[in-house]
């Protein structure tokens, strides 16, 4: 069959007309390689449906044919050595922060002003959010030393180099897991992106499918990385439906899916295949300061709605063994009034949804659970009018706090893609066998019993003991997964005298 360069074709007038484009175009990169399909779909404000970009989508096939060339993508990033990605690395953070990076197929450039304002326009997240997320982003990729160094316990990265070396007096050896890291990335927050950048590092291209409504970080990221020097052949970004996922997932090697239970238990019991799915972090209060509730109620609150409530590590649950109702009754006085703001707004704390459905689900998912008995919303009565609010075009949900006697309550354990969160009665003794498993544990207790019991659970991915938010997290000590020991395997090596 005939081939067609699509990305001349779509430089053309004629072709220009056609698509009706007059935004940016965002094209896919087949290993670095600009490509125009001529299947697109647009990327829209969130408000008023405007228009921001059209974005170039490709199936399957597309993707399986440049995987048979990945090999040439890995030997690119082998030619470098370990600390030569690492100051590429941070190089691409200062262009990400504060530099212009090319996004379109016309030479269109982005200006960091203009990422915040477009991502804003068609993720819901205010400008202020999006800065922090930026700055998050920005400080992973200029300490990528610290964060391999954490990874990998300290192994020295010529030892990566050469795939052999001495480690504390022992001789060690690493090979690579896989030919590339597959990802498929959400929409819900930008910072997210930070987790797949040790990759490049450990001389491992990406092959990424974007979330919908978010393509904006990862090109932002990828340009950035090209212009400070990677080797473009590292970076696969790949617009596709269902099936491309798919094969992104299963033909990779190992990848990373980012998704709600029903979208990743697919995938449970595939080691190759790290997911990372619904959070259900939480803080604990122990026996021995449960009297003190009152000093933590400022962290507790921070942890359930900053970022506006968006990430897998916002506490959704609080686990006392009394005071429960007072507690939720303390949060929902701060959290309660807590309206939308404009988008630029310096103090805003609400995200708007980019698709108003999900608002409206959430919103009738928590009405009818509360429908059941042993539960009350805490935050109605500080409220001036509903959940929902419909604001400047947008569909926005405002903090939820519910008190629940106990864990058999379906909103118990729920997690919603904004600021909400449970308070839960359990004795201190049940507290571990009722509450589930958590991405994330804040527990503000000083029982050195408690902690013990704590240190030994396999329910808890990253602990805090202390007050400490769940919101803040460690890059030399991942709150999920281990992206080097997901990338490399130890081998046994005999070196002959």
């Amino acid at each position: 069959s005939q081939r067609f360069d699509h990305l001349a074709l779509w430089k053309t007038k004629s072709w220009r007309e056609f698509t009706k484009m007059a935004t940016p175009h965002i094209p896919c990169l087949r290993l670095g390689k600009p490509y125009v399909s001529l299947n697109q779909f647009e990327v829209a404000d969130y408000r008023d449906g405007a228009v921001k970009a059209t974005v170039s989508q490709v199936n399957a096939g597309v993707i399986r044919r440049d995987l048979k060339c990945i090999e040439g993508a890995r030997a690119a990033l082998r030619r470098f050595t370990t600390a030569e990605l690492i100051a590429i690395g941070a190089k691409a953070g200062e262009i990400f922060l504060n530099g212009d990076v090319q996004i379109g197929v016309e030479g269109e450039t982005q200006s960091p002003e203009n990422y915040v304002e477009t991502l804003s326009s068609t993720s819901g997240l205010p400008h202020v959010m999006v800065r922090r997320n930026m700055d998050k982003i920005h400080y992973a990729l200029t300490h990528m030393d610290v964060v391999l160094n954490g990874l990998t316990r300290g192994i020295d990265p010529s030892i990566l180099d050469d795939g052999v070396g001495e480690q504390f007096g022992t001789q060690v050896c690493f090979y690579p897991t896989s030919k590339a890291l597959g990802l498929v990335m959400p929409s819900n927050s930008p910072a997210v992106n930070s987790l797949w950048l040790p990759a490049i590092a450990l001389k491992t291209p990406i092959i990424m499918k974007p979330g919908r409504d978010e393509p904006w970080t990862p090109i932002r990221l990828i340009q950035s990385f090209i212009q400070a020097g990677c080797p473009k052949e590292a970076f696969g970004f790949y617009p596709t439906d269902y099936e491309g996922a798919a094969d992104i997932l299963n033909r990779c090697g190992r990848a990373l899916i980012f998704g709600d239970k029903s979208t990743t238990d697919q995938y449970a019991n595939n080691p190759a295949i790290q997911i990372h799915g619904p959070g259900w972090s939480k803080i604990l209060i122990g026996d021995d300061e449960i009297e003190n509730w009152r000093d933590h109620i400022d962290l507790i609150a921070g942890s359930i709605a900053d970022n506006g409530g968006r990430s897998c590590v916002n506490a959704s649950a609080v686990v006392v063994p009394k005071y429960g109702r007072e507690i939720a009754d303390a949060l929902a006085q701060k959290l309660g009034p807590v309206k939308p703001t404009t988008v630029d707004h310096p103090e805003a704390k609400l995200s708007g949804f980019a698709n108003p459905k999900m608002g409206e689900w959430i919103d009738g998912a928590i009405d009818a659970d509360l429908e059941e008995p042993g539960c009350e919303e805490m935050t109605a009565k500080y409220r001036d009018g509903s959940r929902k609010v419909v604001a400047d075009g947008g569909t926005y949900l405002r903090p939820t706090i519910v008190f629940c006697e106990s864990f058999e309550h379906p909103l118990s354990n729920r997690e919603f893609l904004c600021p909400y969160a449970s308070v839960v009665e359990v004795p201190q003794a049940e507290m571990l066998n009722q509450m589930g498993e958590s991405l994330v544990v804040t527990a503000i207790t000083r029982d050195q019993a408690f902690h013990a019991d704590l240190l030994a659970s396999p329910l808890i991915e990253r602990l805090n003991l202390g007050p400490i938010s769940t919101m803040k997290i460690s890059w030399d000590q991942p709150h999920e997964g281990n992206m080097f020991e997901f990338l490399y395997k130890r081998r046994s090596i005999g070196l002959a005298a």
